[in-house]
């Protein structure tokens, strides 16, 4: 067996369970799950007659570099949202398609560390999306872990680094909007980890799949290929991002993402994707292709987010240390007592599950940044969410 296998830690919801386990909550109350970042608002209907109508790719296997048309539009979507010059991506060279973007993420961290070099790192947030932890360990390298903080505006600090970790870091994975605080990443910052990866020669992989997911309508998240632009990097050197359709499109069950980038950088990856066997169903892909060339549901989706952002707020304010963030779809709040003991109680008075703070983060040497906070990712419909809410500051009030 894989000896790295050993290092890998559970997964947030294996122990969230075991916390809960034993429990019966309130019968009267039915359960809300506030625990994972699972959209609830119904599919688009373009995407789901999409789907219906093209089964017969069922009859062709699908292949790594994807169909022509989806990375057609891919390519379109980027250069409209990121701003990028007309033809600046090349459908060809510069995307591939991925099942979602936690599949890509994994598989890309196994494609691009290179073990014969000595003690490799892969420095990530922390707080994290776990793939990010567990790709490293299994690709042979070890995680290192930039705290977020509300000091440094919930953003890793890049000036904490010791210059030793840049010069072992081969891969630097950034998260714009944030899991689980929605900060944003401007441009400045974004041009600032570009010279950093010139500097010390390593990758930059940017998560972007809540990129689509603001409050503002007038002002978009930027992007790490916005910042090549902007600084002129037109062959995307060292930069890839990573999308998915899974949080603009609410449609987690397609599976269906991508890879955009360095065209130096894919095409290595897109050979290794060739014996990895991930390639996105063909009827899926097609099915896609519509869903990116579609705004109109996507700005509907945001306006739902902002309308349980603003109810969220408006209960919980007065009684939790929560601010709103800019983005992403979820609430980072402290808790007055252990984030742990929080979510049990939780769960036994009002059965509403949400995601200990600590479970999403790693001990640093300034100690664990997700301890005395819970993740909330506001995912259920307007009414039940704003439900949720109230329970939650039921419980809060009664502490």
């Amino acid at each position: 067996m894989n000896p790295d296998l050993h290092k890998l830690l559970p997964y947030p919801f294996e122990r969230l369970a075991k916390l809960k386990q034993g429990i019966a909550p309130p019968p009267h109350l039915s359960h809300i799950p506030l625990s994972i970042g699972e959209p609830k608002h119904a599919p688009p209907e373009l995407v789901l007659d999409a789907l219906r109508n093209n089964l017969a790719g069922l009859g062709a296997y699908p292949v790594a570099k994807g169909l022509p048309e989806l990375r057609e539009a891919i390519a379109a979507w980027l250069t409209r949202r990121f701003k990028l010059g007309a033809g600046r991506i090349d459908p060809d060279r510069h995307v591939i398609p991925v099942s979602g973007t936690r599949e890509g993420l994994f598989a890309f961290v196994q494609a691009v560390i290179d073990r014969g070099r000595q003690q490799p790192l892969v420095l990530m947030p922390n707080p994290f999306y776990q793939i990010y932890e567990g790709g490293a360990f299994l690709a042979g390298a070890e995680p290192w872990f930039m705290d977020t903080n509300e000091e440094s505006g919930f953003l890793p600090d890049l000036d904490q680094v010791p210059e030793s970790v840049w010069q072992r870091c081969q891969l630097l994975f950034i998260c714009t909007p944030g899991n689980p605080t929605g900060a944003i990443m401007d441009i400045a910052y974004l041009k600032r980890v570009i010279e950093l990866a010139d500097r010390y020669d390593f990758i930059v992989a940017s998560d972007e799949c809540y990129s689509e997911i603001y409050l503002d309508e007038h002002n978009p998240p930027p992007g790490l290929l916005q910042a090549c632009e902007v600084s002129g990097r037109h062959d995307f050197r060292r930069c890839v991002v990573f999308h998915s359709l899974s949080k603009r499109s609410s449609v987690p069950g397609l599976r269906s993402g991508f890879v955009a980038g360095d065209a130096e950088i894919l095409a290595k990856f897109l050979l290794y994707r060739t014996y990895h066997g991930c390639a996105v169903p063909n009827q899926v892909q097609l099915a896609s292709i519509f869903a990116w060339n579609d705004e109109e549901h996507v700005i509907r989706n945001r306006a739902l987010y902002r309308e349980k952002f603003q109810a969220a707020m408006d209960i919980l304010g007065p009684v939790m240390d929560v601010t709103c963030p800019p983005a992403a779809f979820y609430l980072w709040p402290r808790t007055s007592v252990d984030d742990e003991t929080f979510t049990r109680s939780l769960f036994a008075q009002q059965n509403v599950t949400v995601v200990p703070g600590s479970y999403l983060s790693r001990n640093s040497v300034y100690g664990n940044p997700g301890r005395n906070r819970i993740r909330i990712s506001l995912v259920a419909p307007v009414a039940e969410c704003s439900e949720a809410m109230r329970r939650v500051r039921r419980y809060v009030e009664s502490l």
